[in-house]
């Protein structure tokens, strides 16, 4: 499932984040930003236009991004496994 999907106040856990291209900046900066293997994630809400931006909470932290951002950010399924879309 990717956080994108993730319905508002439901935890998660992060499995990955999609890299598209060797050394994509985008998807350092999310790592960079805290979504790693094993950090618990939540969406908390949404824009009124298109549901854009997503505030999405990481760890402790709360970051506004853009749905093509968050739609990177890989959870893990309900069983514990990586997740895939």
């Amino acid at each position: 499932m990717r956080l994108t999907e993730l319905p508002k106040r439901q935890p998660s856990v992060v499995d990955s984040v999609d890299d598209l291209m060797p050394n994509d900046p985008v998807a350092r900066r999310l790592r960079e930003l805290g979504f790693v293997t094993g950090e618990d994630v939540e969406v908390v809400a949404a824009g009124p236009l298109g549901a854009e931006p997503l505030l999405v909470q990481v760890g402790f932290t709360r970051f506004a991004l853009r749905r093509s951002e968050a739609a990177r950010v890989l959870l893990r399924t309900p069983d514990g496994h990586g997740g895939a879309a």
